[in-house]
């Protein structure tokens, strides 16, 4: 067989010299765009495997991009670029600034030779469903977002249980995976007892919670801190008509709503951090400089980008919760 070489005792696994000989086949264009491999089945006899240790080899150079099945028929060249030697799957819920600081910050650390393409699901759990399933044996890891969607563990599942990392929000039914991901529920009640001498001048705490994006370990969190510490509090789904009221603190999680009470704090002619007070979820650069500064709580992403391309890089198997921080600025 000419394509493949496999010798004994080189010490290098042999589906490991299936994947090099491929590579050095296609490398001297003895094997081009399109070409047929050698079945499984003539891999096996020429030179005495089992079909595992050659699909272990095919496989690799499928999820990478360089070969594909054709089921019944067999397997052919795809790409003869064969440096690519991770293809990754990275399923976020949607792209804002918070998203783009992570994806950037991956992309930083992860190094060279690698494929990474990205995907939305915008919170759709067909959509969710649909990619997942489309993407299912085509790539080396698959990082994904699951957010707050009900139901998508069992997808997750069918996927190669080695290859899949969870991000930023993870629950029971997904813990036998490594994530990387906010405790929501702790990062709010903590953020808020940093900041409880400056909210102490507050008669009352109004959480904006829509509950279709957000986190529900927030609303708990924040429940929570209210609870302990015996403080006047409301939860409201939106904020439209709402006046302002004087001498309560904002929770915000989505800027939509952030950008609707200032406003309305214009109209009112109120004055933000003496008549009424905000914190604002996730940080961002305008958020330093809108009304003189807006406090927030926020995770670190580019750190979570980061630890992601650590746990690519090295296989490791963990759980790392990513730190959050109360950051002050004049709206508290």
């Amino acid at each position: 067989m000419k394509i493949i070489s496999i010798q004994n005792n080189l010490g290098i696994p042999k589906y490991k010299q299936i994947i090099q000989s491929i590579e050095k086949a296609i490398e001297e264009e003895k094997l081009t765009k399109g070409d047929r491999l050698p079945s499984v089945n003539k891999v096996c006899l020429a030179f005495s495997l089992s079909r595992d240790t050659v699909l272990l080899g095919y496989d690799d150079l499928k999820k990478r991009g360089i070969i594909y099945a054709i089921p019944g028929k067999g397997y052919y060249v795809k790409s003869v670029e064969i440096t690519i030697k991770q293809k990754i799957f990275l399923l976020f819920d949607e792209l804002n600034i918070f998203k783009e600081d992570i994806y950037n910050s991956f992309l930083k650390n992860i190094g060279k030779n690698v494929q990474v393409d990205i995907f939305f699901h915008h919170f759709n759990v067909q959509v969710f469903q649909k990619l997942i399933n489309d993407s299912n044996g085509n790539y080396t890891k698959y990082i994904i977002m699951p957010t707050n969607l009900i139901d998508v563990a069992t997808t997750i599942k069918t996927l190669p249980v080695n290859d899949v990392i969870i991000l930023d929000q993870t629950n029971d039914e997904l813990k036998s995976f490594p994530a990387i991901y906010q405790n929501h529920k702790k990062d709010i009640f903590e953020g808020l007892y940093k900041g409880r001498t400056r909210l102490n001048k507050y008669k009352k705490f109004i959480m904006i919670f829509p509950g279709f994006r957000e986190p529900l370990g927030m609303k708990i969190g924040f429940e929570n801190f209210c609870l302990e510490y015996t403080i006047d509090y409301e939860i409201i789904n939106e904020f439209t008509d709402n006046e302002i009221t004087i001498g309560g603190v904002y929770i915000i999680p989505n800027d939509r709503d952030l950008v609707s009470v200032i406003e309305k704090a214009r109209e009112q002619n109120l004055k933000l951090g003496t008549d009424f007070g905000i914190i604002s979820y996730n940080e961002t650069p305008l958020k330093k400089v809108v009304s003189n500064g807006i406090t927030t709580i926020s995770t670190d992403f580019t750190t979570m980008g980061k630890l992601l391309a650590q746990m690519v890089l090295t296989g490791k198997k963990e759980q790392i919760e990513n730190k959050s921080a109360l950051i002050i600025r004049n709206s508290l």
